[in-house]
């Protein structure tokens, strides 16, 4: 099926690009990424260089080469190839191209292109592929194929390629370009902490003989050349494994390279390649979902989760999920509130093992809030915007530029954007209540959430004239609106952190008393604070819906502003590339906004707001944004399924899912680029099936659903781990079916608008919506 002009699938699994198209190489690099968390491969051709944007992105490489950015590492490139024909090289730019495709297999998580190519007397077909090994996450495994189409003399390139790509500075200055026994390899080190990076090349199985070949080595470059006859209908095939280590990886991570390549050689192209598919298979058993119906859809919601999974550092916990994932440097490879709030709840409820991982590294990554929060004269656990592997923030006081004047923008994200703390919170209160791992909320959760209660208790600010506590000088999730008071969703999530800590305290103290009192000599938390945060509880302002309106400001005097259309405002530009936010920008003075902001807040908590307010301010609120972040459709379509508006719903869904697919998203804004895959927005995927269409939500340990899919769609099935039971949902327009693991231990209690549906284990419930009647289909 065609799915956009070069876009097509038939299965709904492989996705496939046909056409070659230069203004397409950054998005098409990001879209067909394989990766496993630890390192993530462009979807760019063997003979493609750094001006293709080439990239190998690997986690844990953390460098500052320009004194301004620190961010991940692209790492020389050991896929090299490059085969020449009478002298010219085989690249697109040369020859005449009859065929080109890339395709992506996202349930073997394979990459593959075939080429045809012709010049005035030769002609030609390459075809090749590559997986990041899931199984062994250091690896990168390849096959490549030159079918000659008529008799052929080549010449051959293959190796590794160390001229990079990179956003900000040099960040591997110093390089060892070498072989050792038979295998290729580049060691080079960090500019900024001297870390070593090694990557090691060597071949697995051959068509050919090539011992012939020889070694040809750069500054920048290394590969076995040489040259090779093939008759017309002769094949020359050959298949490739790196190895790729950081010092932060292991001790001798030169030696560990060498020692996987040895072993991988024993299990050759194909034991590599099975072992990769049975953990991919794994994987997809659980966080697969289903839709009948609407191919666009499936394909789209796929590859979201796709590329969710291969961002996600499932091998550690020290390390975070990047606003770009592994696609490329943008963002410098850090954590943002996205993690919490957009890609941990899909890990949650399908695998809580790395959910659980995600929430440790932010546990690691405590000392660093402590350090920010007393830097700003705070006390407690400010957490950075933007947060990688250090105590620092990340995230730059200048982020973008006046593209009219060439002056740096201010920004301040990273001191007045305090949310991310409290929604850190309330990502640890979600997990508890999906897992009920109380080990965790002892060993790690407790301490978290107390120092966030203690950073907004020193940050708030109480006013005497109003008996009441407010939060002031801050930046909500709407960008655009800096050094405002009293954000909705601040003050509210805020109050929910504060509420959770006191909560946890309770919790300690009935079931763990002397763990608390550990952790409250460890801290110095006072009985004066406790009875604070409490105070604070109580009094801390909280927006509410006006009686007649119900409609909740966004912040103090938001509704004064001047009332207009993004649409309008975008008619003020002097230039398409003018940032619209703080402290000039079109919108700053207007009530447009840049995302989801008190949509955010009542998505979020649904449960604080009636429907008749959550209609009311989605009513206002949607036309007023800008939609400029990709985290906001998802938002928006999780709130028109609930207010049952299902056609915005699915636009909505629509325009979140293919921001990437079909390129929609910008590569760079304000002078800055933010090109590659917007992660966020891929987890968000999973929650508007799941938290939208499906309409499931929780209540304690009940799982409640209220469906509103499409009315086009058949079916949609998905699977959940709740309460480490695990149970398959299937929607139909009808009717639901849910099937209980036979491996569960207990029952599930789960609810259909409001009616009980428990299904045990190894059992089958079927419920009809239009009679409400149910059935049990015994044993499954």
């Amino acid at each position: 099926m065609q799915l956009s002009k070069d876009l097509h699938s038939e299965d709904g699994w492989r996705l496939r690009e046909t056409g070659y198209n230069p203004e397409r190489i950054v998005a098409s690099g990001s879209n067909f990424l394989v990766g496993n968390g630890y390192m993530g491969y462009r979807g760019t051709t063997e003979e493609s260089t750094c001006k293709d944007f080439v990239a190998c992105i690997v986690s844990d490489t953390y460098d500052n080469a320009d004194g301004k950015w620190r961010e991940l590492c692209n790492v020389p490139n050991p896929l090299y190839v490059c085969a020449s024909v009478d002298g010219t090289p085989v690249v697109p730019e040369n020859g005449s191209i009859l065929n080109f495709e890339k395709e992506l297999d996202m349930k073997g998580a394979v990459f593959s292109r075939s080429m045809k190519w012709k010049n005035a007397h030769r002609e030609l077909r390459i075809q090749s592929e590559r997986f990041a090994s899931m199984s062994d996450i250091h690896l990168l495994v390849s096959k490549y194929c030159i079918h000659a189409l008529s008799d052929l003399e080549l010449s051959l390139d293959i190796g590794v390629d160390a001229n990079l790509w990179s956003l900000n500075g040099d960040h591997l200055p110093n390089k060892k370009i070498y072989q050792f026994e038979d295998m290729l390899i580049v060691e080079a080190f960090t500019s900024e902490r001297d870390i070593p990076v090694i990557v090691c090349e060597g071949l697995l199985e051959t068509s050919h003989d090539l011992d012939g070949f020889s070694l040809k080595t750069s500054e920048t470059m290394i590969t076995r050349n040489g040259s090779i006859f093939l008759s017309r209908g002769e094949r020359l095939e050959f298949s490739r494994v790196a190895a790729v280590y950081s010092g932060n990886d292991v001790e001798n991570p030169l030696e560990k390279g060498i020692c996987d390549v040895r072993s991988a050689r024993e299990r050759e192209h194909q034991g590599l390649k099975d072992a990769h598919d049975s953990s991919w298979k794994k994987i997809w058993s659980v966080a697969d979902i289903e839709i009948e119906g609407d191919h666009l859809a499936q394909v789209a919601l796929r590859f979201n989760l796709y590329h969710n999974i291969i961002a996600t550092p499932r091998h550690a916990d020290h390390l975070p999920i990047g606003a770009r994932g592994l696609s490329c440097q943008a963002y410098q490879g850090g954590a943002f509130w996205d993690q919490e709030v957009f890609n941990l709840p899909f890990f949650i409820f399908t695998e809580p093992e790395v959910a659980r991982k995600l929430l440790v590294y932010r546990y690691r990554r405590l000392d660093a809030a402590r350090k920010k929060a007393r830097r700003l004269g705070y006390e407690g656990a400010f957490y950075p915007w933007i947060s990688g592997d250090t105590d620092e923030e990340l995230c730059p006081s200048h982020f973008f530029s006046d593209v009219l004047t060439g002056r740096r923008i201010r920004n301040h994200f990273n001191d007045w954007q305090i949310h991310v703390s409290p929604d850190i919170v309330y990502a640890i209160w979600q997990y508890y209540s999906a897992t009920d791992d109380y080990r965790f909320i002892e060993k790690y959760g407790a301490e978290m959430v107390f120092e966030v209660a203690r950073f907004l208790y020193s940050h708030a600010h109480f006013k005497k004239t109003k008996q009441r506590y407010e939060i002031i000088r801050v930046l909500g999730p709407d960008e655009y609106h800096e050094n405002i008071d009293n954000s909705a969703y601040t003050n509210y999530f805020s109050a929910f952190s504060i509420r959770k800590a006191l909560e946890i305290l309770n919790m300690l103290q009935e079931h763990s008393p002397k763990k608390l009192q550990r952790l409250t000599r460890k801290i110095n938390l006072s009985s004066e604070e406790i009875s604070g945060w409490q105070e604070m509880a109580e009094m801390l302002f909280l927006p509410q819906p006006d009686l007649e309106s119900r409609l909740i400001e966004q912040f103090d005097g938001y509704f004064s502003l001047e009332d207009t259309s993004p649409e309008k405002l975008s008619e003020r530009l002097k230039d398409p590339n003018e940032y619209w936010g703080w402290p000039n920008g079109v919108a700053v003075e207007t009530q447009v906004i840049k995302q989801a902001d008190v949509v955010q807040l009542i998505c979020m908590l649904p449960e604080l707001f009636t429907p008749d307010v959550q209609k009311a301010n989605y009513d206002y609120y949607e036309p007023r944004t800008h939609h400029r972040s990709s985290l906001s459709p998802s938002v928006h379509s999780i709130v028109a399924s609930r207010l049952g508006y299902k056609k915005a719903a699915y636009e909505q869904f629509i325009d979140s899912v293919t921001v990437d697919l079909f390129d929609v998203g910008v590569h760079s804004s304000g002078g800055t680029f933010i090109g590659g895959i917007h992660t966020g927005a891929c987890g968000a995927a999973w929650q508007m099936a799941v938290f939208g269409f499906a309409g499931l939500s929780v209540r304690g340990r009940e799982i409640n659903m209220d469906p509103a899919m499409p009315d086009h769609w058949k079916k949609l099935s998905f699977k959940l781990v709740f309460h480490g039971q695990l149970i398959e949902i299937e929607l139909s327009q009808r009717s639901i079916s849910a099937v209980a693991d036979e491996r569960n231990t207990e029952r599930v209690a789960l609810f259909l608008n409001g009616s009980e549906l428990g299904v045990e284990p190894g059992m089958k419930k079927i419920a009809t919506f239009s009679t409400g009647e149910e059935s049990v289909v015994g044993k499954t």
